[in-house]
């Protein structure tokens, strides 16, 4: 079993509610708009494997391992990982084949600042959303998401969300 948490859209900051509600994880996965190298290096000693993405407001001097697309498993669950990706009947065009190349069985994006956890049946697959956890944006919530993967089974899907200014 591995336990993940999912964020985005962090701009630069770390929030110090992720401290406890990625405490147990294992991996933390993030959909883009990293702000800077010092966000991820603050996840990573946290002690915790770090995937990232970046986003458009990203320059991209971040680490090598950080792409603009990853596909990659965790247990027997593929995922599919990019910042701009939209919501089912609004996906960016450019992400679209990649669902039939692919195959994902969870779809993780960010940009909007809009918190979204929902199955997509034309693609089969999750779609999660973290929303926003940094200061930056329209958002007046931050949100983080954690779940577990056991095998092939998505389970404990969990939400924090909280003052974006505390």
């Amino acid at each position: 079993m591995v336990r993940v948490g999912v964020m985005s859209d962090s701009h630069g900051y770390v929030p110090v509610q992720a401290y406890s509600f990625f405490e147990n994880v294992d991996v933390i996965l993030h959909a883009g708009d990293i702000g800077g190298e010092n966000v991820l290096e603050e996840l990573r000693d946290m002690g915790k494997k770090v995937i990232a993405v970046y986003g458009n407001c990203d320059d991209r001097y971040i680490d090598s391992e950080v792409k603009g697309l990853l596909s990659f498993k965790i247990e027997d669950v593929s995922i599919l990982m990019t910042h701009i990706g939209g919501y089912p009947k609004h996906y960016n065009p450019d992400i679209k084949p990649y669902f039939k190349q692919e195959k994902p069985d969870i779809f993780i994006c960010g940009h909007s600042h809009i918190l979204k956890v929902m199955y997509d049946d034309e693609y089969n697959f999750l779609l999660i959303n973290p929303g926003a956890c940094g200061h930056q944006g329209f958002h007046q919530v931050a949100t983080l998401v954690r779940f577990e993967i056991d095998g092939k089974d998505i389970r404990n899907m969990q939400v924090l969300d909280f003052d974006k200014f505390k």
